[in-house]
């Protein structure tokens, strides 16, 4: 799979295709993609859905996607880092909303949908982005710090309608076969052992203890623990490549009995140490 790279923590800007022309990919970098008009069809890590004028798409670095265009559509990108979100969003925000934002940036949960739902927030988003792109590519006074603010106010927005779970789970529930479902619950839950039990599981879709394993085993192939193990490195590669948490650290978040467990299970799935991966992706 292409994986796009920047090395800009901050970037804007529009583009307008007939034909998507970009293979299936995903990025070193978080984006929001706004859809200025037009009509397609998202793919996001395997899961298909329309959109048109005014969604949003909040794509962490892990996520992979694409587009198929029906009509003619334009996008407004914003592209950024960690450290930007860290040193231009957080930095005067009230305790609460840093750790909703904190929460919406981890590797957690899928937003497969648009994240904006209200009518009123979708057209005030769209000005805002429209207003930070004038502002992103005219280097007049004093436009870094508008730039700033203008973020700080849609991710905002986006925060307040991301946090209304309930429009999410009932796209879950209506959308995915049951086994996509399971496989959801997991990835938004991986580091919680106790909805991890096998008995909470198992009570959370209905089905018995002894059951879910066979049924989870059967349908993808891999154990219900095996699923686990693949989110928590999956989000390793993730802080390994974009925090400033040592690997000791990292093994402790992601709830790994100490760092010689986490670099055996790392380079059982990953063919290579932390250490070697993070070096590696650091410099490249």
């Amino acid at each position: 799979m292409k994986r796009i790279v920047n090395f800009n923590s901050f970037n804007v800007f529009r583009i307008e295709k007939e034909v998507w022309d970009i293979e299936y990919h995903n990025h070193n970098f978080y984006e929001l993609i706004i859809i200025e008009n037009g009509k397609g069809i998202h793919h996001l890590n395997g899961v298909t859905f329309p959109y048109q004028k005014g969604d949003v798409f909040l794509l962490r670095p892990s996520d992979a996607h694409e587009f198929t265009i029906q009509n003619k559509t334009r996008f407004i990108y914003i592209k950024f880092t960690e450290d930007y979100i860290r040193e231009n969003l957080l930095m005067n925000k009230k305790n609460e909303l840093k750790k909703i934002v904190q929460l919406l940036m981890e590797d957690r949960s899928f937003v497969y949908e648009s994240v904006i739902k209200s009518k009123t927030d979708r057209e005030h988003l769209l000005q805002l982005s429209r207003i930070l792109l004038h502002e992103f590519s005219h280097k007049t006074l004093y436009n870094k710090e508008i730039a700033a603010d203008l973020f700080s106010t849609i991710f905002t927005i986006l925060t307040r309608n991301t946090m209304n779970n309930a429009n999410r789970k009932k796209w879950v529930s209506q959308n995915l076969s049951r086994i996509d479902r399971i496989l959801y619950y997991i990835n938004v839950n991986f580091l919680d052992a106790d909805k991890m039990k096998i008995e909470n599981l198992a009570k959370e879709f209905m089905l018995s203890s002894n059951y879910i394993s066979i049924y989870i085993k059967k349908e993808t192939g891999f154990s219900i623990q095996q699923h686990i193990i693949q989110y928590k490195v999956k989000a390793a590669e993730k802080l390994l490549i974009q925090s400033n948490y040592n690997i000791s650290e990292i093994a402790d978040r992601l709830g790994f009995n100490d760092v010689s467990h986490f670099n055996k299970i790392f380079k059982t799935y990953r063919n290579k140490s932390p250490s070697v991966f993070k070096k590696e992706n650091k410099t490249s």
